[in-house]
């Protein structure tokens, strides 16, 4: 309150600035339940007793909802059970562990799926009349599997069938068929849910389990010796829950994202469209940008798509990345309209601090506009902790010529000063995923790739080597996760990509005649092949 005060009075004798950029920042209390141990201990130990609770519930011969105590073997068996799937998270899922509200998720979708099957089981001991094979096909076992997939990835996805087959077969009802129908239908949801992109997918994921559903149906029916028509209802009910299954799975996953602050492959598609109001604004106000930004998507996709890497997210980041330069768009080349430059009439420092503030101008604009996390990233990264060589060396070259010049004149050297490198570099940090890193070398390619006079297939390796090799020897790419070989898959692709933007076009003969030759004449096919005939001898025009 105090410093809020203190600004004001100097905004008001206009000693300061009244305008204060966004800053995501993070709330402490948030940063300590996301990574606090404790919380994870409590998160897993819920969760153990939710599963022991829900295998303690019962239908007695009374048709009542009665509680009793497992035997002791049984608890046994599913404590090792737990502690055994808590070792493996710790082990293969490494960044879900480590994340309290990713740990919730998983564990919480698990826990559903287990309370969903109890709480059917137990309506089957209230309708004993309905058979055990039909009331399996009722239970969505597919919710975790579809759910987690598309949230967490593959690995997760598979690790929630494992586990969740295992306890609701355990303690929902000691049955094969529960568990076999548990695991075919989960391996069915991860295969059709690993790489959605739109809605369409989880519905097509959804007749998918359908299909398996109903192949499980049939068997079941007829190991039993059960009625066509049976079949077939039971076939009938086993798409409808699946389908369902994967509409609540669709409708819940905006508000998941936003609760857990996970954002999916599906969100990264429609933030791709170019509809976006702070891409429209840059094709307004700065339009260079705005092509500069396309070009390095299609190089950052296909340096993306070349070593595994998530492409729709690269090409997202591209597109924002500049988005700073709004602010201030005469001051990049660009830009610039006409030859002159805004920069003459400043000097080198001020220059730089310029060129610089694109990235806070950025942060404040992603922000302000609510963009997500890894765009906040690719802002703040895509430059790392590099300088702004150019207005660098000008500085320099002004010191030396100050310096020389005191030596003329006999002045003390005191009196120059120093370039001090901190005006003329990045904040960063420095590319923290292999995406950002990925957007780096496509920026500083596309940027170098304008200034060639003749772009030749072997100039275009030279420029892209010799900007991955710079980045890596300034120690710009060792936070990325990036190897050897996928920066030379990634370079591969860049030299690629860049070969088809700069390719030259055949230079077609100039046609002397103001309009197009009339078509279906021999002299106007001629003409279109470049076999031009001789002109006939016309009579001198009148002056």
């Amino acid at each position: 309150m105090i410093s809020w005060l203190q600004r004001k009075r100097l905004v008001s004798k206009g000693m300061a600035c009244d305008k204060t950029r966004r800053d995501p920042g993070s709330v402490e209390w948030r940063l300590h339940l996301e990574h606090s141990v404790g919380m994870r201990a409590v998160i897993c130990a819920t969760y153990a007793l939710f599963a022991l609770a829900c295998g303690s519930f019962f239908v007695d011969s009374e048709q009542t909802v009665t509680w009793m105590v497992q035997p002791p073997m049984l608890i046994l068996l599913t404590l090792l059970i737990l502690a055994s799937s808590i070792i493996l998270l710790t082990m293969d899922q490494r960044e879900v562990w480590d994340s309290n509200s990713k740990l919730f998720l998983l564990l919480g979708a698990i826990s559903f799926n287990l309370f969903t099957s109890k709480l059917f089981f137990i309506w089957l001991g209230f309708h004993q009349h309905v058979p055990m094979a039909k009331g399996v096909l009722l239970v969505p076992l597919a919710f975790a599997p579809l759910l987690i997939t598309v949230l967490l990835g593959t690995r997760a996805g598979l690790y929630s069938v494992f586990v969740a087959s295992l306890l609701t077969s355990l303690l929902v009802n000691q049955n094969f068929q529960l568990l076999t129908i548990s695991l075919l239908v989960g391996f069915t949801a991860v295969f059709f849910s690993r790489n959605v992109r739109r809605r369409g997918d989880l519905i097509r994921a959804g007749v998918a389990i359908g299909i398996v559903s109903v192949v499980c149906a049939l068997a079941l029916g007829t190991l039993g010796g059960r009625e066509m028509h049976a079949l077939w209802e039971q076939a009938a009910l086993a798409v409808g829950i699946s389908l369902l299954t994967a509409m609540v799975v669709s409708s819940l996953l905006p508000i998941i994202e936003t609760l857990f602050n996970i954002t999916t492959n599906m969100s990264w598609v429609e933030m791709a469209d170019l509809n976006h109001p702070l891409l429209r604004q840059l094709t307004l106000e700065a339009p260079g940008t705005y092509h500069h930004s396309l070009s390095v998507a299609n190089l950052a996709e296909a340096g993306a798509a070349a070593v595994g890497a998530n492409a729709t997210l690269c090409r997202v980041m591209a597109y924002f990345h500049d988005i700073g330069k709004l602010t201030k768009p005469e001051y990049f080349s660009e830009n610039a309209v006409t030859g002159e430059s805004p920069h003459d009439a400043l000097s080198p420092t001020m220059s730089s601090l310029i060129i610089i503030s694109h990235v806070k101008e950025g942060i404040d604009l992603a922000v302000k506009h609510r963009l997500k996390k890894p765009i906040l990233g690719a802002i703040r990264e895509h430059h790392g902790t590099s300088y702004v060589y150019y207005f660098y060396r000008r500085a320099k070259q002004l010191a030396e010529d100050a310096k020389a010049g005191s030596e003329i004149l006999n002045l003390p050297e005191d009196d120059v000063p120093e370039v001090p490198e901190e005006n003329f570099r990045y904040p960063g940090p420095v590319p923290q995923s292999r995406e950002t890193g990925l957007l780096m070398l496509a920026d500083a390619i596309e940027g170098a790739s304008r200034s060639m006079e003749k772009p030749t297939p072997q100039r275009i390796e030279d420029l892209v080597n010799d900007i991955v090799a710079d980045r890596i020897a300034r120690h710009q790419l060792d936070e990325s996760g990036l190897s050897l070989k996928e920066l030379r898959q990634a370079s591969e692709a860049f030299i690629f990509t860049l070969k088809t933007m700069l390719h030259s076009r055949i230079s077609y003969p100039k046609n002397e005649s103001p309009l197009p030759p009339s078509s279906g004449s021999l002299q106007s096919a001629k003409r279109m092949s470049g076999g031009y005939e001789k002109p006939r001898a016309t009579a001198p025009s009148l002056p």
